[in-house]
């Protein structure tokens, strides 16, 4: 089944999923939260624990940014912490619609998979990571810094996140 996962305006659609960063302290877990009418990150969370409450922290940081309205597109896979009783409540309670991917179907959350490429190729296959919190500042800097306001999307006319929904307004 084909899925229509285009928005025309923000907080119409988003879209949400976890990768991990190996550091010399061990894993971290990074959450996020994508609009996917800009591609921009909305809400994100780090974790040495890839458990409920670090989807729960990214979306709760969305929520209170975007405020979306009622029947705004929640979309993930069918990963633990999304399918968790805990998780749920959140986005219903929020009055989102909720989607979740097909069983193997990766396709679905591809703008969120590639927001993870870009992430790894741009930086965090560039360093030797000694920490979490090395990680958890290049991150900050990352999306608040560099991805959100300059990096240039092919798919927004070749404007940064920021400069579409700006352009958009």
């Amino acid at each position: 089944m084909q899925q229509d996962f285009a928005a025309s305006r923000p907080n119409q659609k988003w879209a949400g999923d976890i990768t991990y960063v190996w550091t010399r302290e061990g894993w971290v877990y990074l959450a996020v939260i994508i609009d996917l009418f800009s591609r921009r990150v909305i809400g994100w969370a780090i974790s040495n624990r890839m458990k409920q409450d670090l989807a729960i922290r990214a979306l709760s940081m969305a929520v209170a940014l975007r405020r979306p309205p009622p029947g705004c597109l929640h979309h993930t896979d069918r990963g633990a912490q999304y399918c968790a009783h805990g998780y749920q409540k959140l986005p219903r309670k929020s009055g989102f619609k909720v989607s979740m991917s097909g069983k193997g179907n990766c396709y679905d959350n591809s703008a969120v998979e590639s927001f993870f490429k870009s992430l790894k190729a741009e930086l965090i296959w560039r360093r030797d990571w000694h920490t979490r919190r090395d990680v958890e500042i290049a991150l900050f800097e990352y999306i608040n810094g560099f991805y959100n306001p300059r990096r240039k999307h092919s798919t927004l006319g070749w404007k940064s996140p920021v400069a579409f929904e700006q352009r958009a307004a």
